[in-house]
């Protein structure tokens, strides 16, 4: 943004005199001072988002390592960040590139039918398969539809 009036910077104090600054939360900056509280990096230098919360101004590496990282994926066991897509069966929490069945590692698209038997997911040939080969038991098969949510677990 071209300055064309005097403004303070927010992160200085100093009057802005620079040909450009930057406006983020209201207030403006200049382009050095707009930094990100955690590793200091300058905000402006890698791009157009930042992330405010706690009253901290952060880079998006800073803000997932903080704030963002709201479980693990019961395929990968690597941590889902809060703002992913994910998929969900019974109470497991799943990337949705990761959301296949355990087997033949079949993907499935938001709508398909899955299974999920003995706590894995399952294609029907693999379900099928699977209850063919074990004896009877209590445990109860739950057929489902996979619905993409966001937020993680």
């Amino acid at each position: 943004m071209k300055a064309q009036t005097k403004h303070t910077c927010s992160g200085c104090d100093l009057p802005i005199t620079d040909r450009y600054l930057l406006e983020a939360l209201g207030r403006y900056w200049h382009e050095g001072c707009l930094k990100c509280n955690c590793c200091e990096c300058k905000l402006g230098d890698i791009g157009s988002t930042l992330y405010s919360k706690s009253n901290l101004i952060l880079c998006k590496r800073d803000y997932l390592r903080l704030f963002g990282i709201s479980g693990v994926c019961a395929s990968c066991n690597k941590p889902i960040a809060a703002f992913e897509f994910v998929m969900r069966a019974a109470k497991n929490t799943y990337h949705i590139e990761c959301f296949s069945c355990q087997v033949c590692r079949q993907r499935f698209r938001v709508g398909e039918k899955f299974y999920f038997y003995n706590n894995k997911v399952l294609c029907w040939d693999h379900y099928r398969t699977e209850k063919e080969c074990e004896r009877p038991t209590d445990e109860s098969t739950m057929e489902w539809k996979a619905v993409a949510l966001n937020g993680g677990p």
